[in-house]
């Protein structure tokens, strides 16, 4: 088992996590791991990255529409072993089988995704999760996506839920609960340089 430094961050929608990853890993010297995860796990499984991309972080119980896609994500050796798998199953498992390569291969930041979940056998990992109080980001979403307040909420309500039940379904623990994670952090409170310093800072202290 690897002894790459792996932080994982899980963040409520409009908390900056993402930004704190990118900042965080450059800070660090390493690659951050978010969007770009969803490649990693295309090519190595087969399956398409536009099936990845609709089906990230979101758990699809619709019998139909895992029937329709599973006829365009099939027919690579691949993905044989998945074969008997809803489509979702499936995104999540080469999602979790590209995280662990990941831990193996190098020190990285990953966002989201279950990593932490995927990584719990792993003893060299850092588990962050990022959040803010509703007014911080809605303030955060209107200013990024030019939305009202209206839309923001309700962007921030819908990506909100769709994390929770896409973690909570596949692991064993629940998502933005503070004993899931080594750290919980409220950026509102600090600022993304802030909550920067306070995870490398934890990282340092944990040696």
């Amino acid at each position: 088992m690897t002894d790459n430094l792996i932080i994982t961050i899980g963040r409520e929608y409009g908390s900056g996590g993402h930004e704190i990853g990118e900042q965080l890993a450059k800070q660090l010297g390493v690659k951050c791991y978010d969007k770009e995860l969803l490649e990693l796990a295309a090519k190595d499984s087969g399956l398409c990255s536009e099936i990845l991309e609709h089906h990230d972080e979101r758990p699809t119980n619709s019998f139909l529409y895992n029937l329709v896609m599973d006829t365009y994500s099939l027919g690579y050796s691949a993905v044989s072993n998945y074969i008997d798998m809803p489509i979702n199953h499936k995104v999540f498992l080469a999602q979790f089988d590209a995280i662990k390569k990941l831990a193996e291969k190098e020190s990285c930041v990953i966002v989201g995704r279950c990593a932490d979940y995927a990584l719990e056998e792993y003893p060299n990992v850092v588990r962050v999760f990022v959040h803010a109080p509703y007014k911080s980001r809605v303030e955060r979403i209107k200013e990024r996506r030019g939305v009202d307040d209206n839309k923001a909420f309700e962007l921030i309500t819908k990506t909100d839920k769709s994390r929770a039940n896409y973690y909570n379904y596949y692991s064993s623990k629940k998502w933005g609960e503070a004993k899931t994670y080594d750290l919980t952090i409220d950026s509102s409170k600090l600022g993304l340089e802030g909550s920067i310093a306070v995870i490398k800072a934890f990282i340092e202290a944990r040696k």
